[in-house]
């Protein structure tokens, strides 16, 4: 079985935020800190480091079964280059709800945006709640 490489640690999600660069990417990362806290409830959880997750579910990739482990149920990280957000279109009411948010663009796993002047704070957060919800169930839904 292949060995997870991002895991959860202890580094402060505080310092990792305040050390982001440039300066638009910390303030941006600081208020997806609160509203991520204020949609989940949970305390944020530096996964790896430079990924802030909340809550955890068990996975199987659908392209390796032998590919297992556990990655927040949502989260975020403060690129250098833009916003990665995490978790948001891994469900059909995500994936349906995403073409909603604004401006973004689309990875394998997840959402970039540049800033976040560029969604809908309502939609994010409908968007996390989605996420939020999910169950333990190891098989992705598509």
């Amino acid at each position: 079985m292949a060995e997870q490489k991002t895991l959860p640690t202890r580094a402060s999600v505080d310092e990792f935020l305040d050390a982001a660069t440039p300066a638009r990417r910390r303030e941006d990362g600081v208020q997806l800190a609160e509203i991520f806290h204020e949609v989940t409830g949970a305390e944020p959880v530096l996964w790896g480091p430079s990924m802030v997750g909340y809550g955890s579910y068990r996975y199987i990739s659908p392209s390796n079964p032998r590919t297992r482990g556990d990655w927040p149920k949502t989260g975020f990280s403060p690129r250098k280059a833009q916003l990665s957000l995490y978790g948001l279109k891994d469900l059909p009411a995500g994936a349906k709800l995403l073409p909603s948010l604004g401006k973004y663009t689309e990875g394998a796993g997840c959402v970039y945006v540049k800033t976040l002047d560029d969604v809908d704070l309502s939609v994010l957060r409908r968007l996390i709640a989605i996420a939020w919800a999910r169950g333990d169930d190891p098989e992705p839904s598509k």
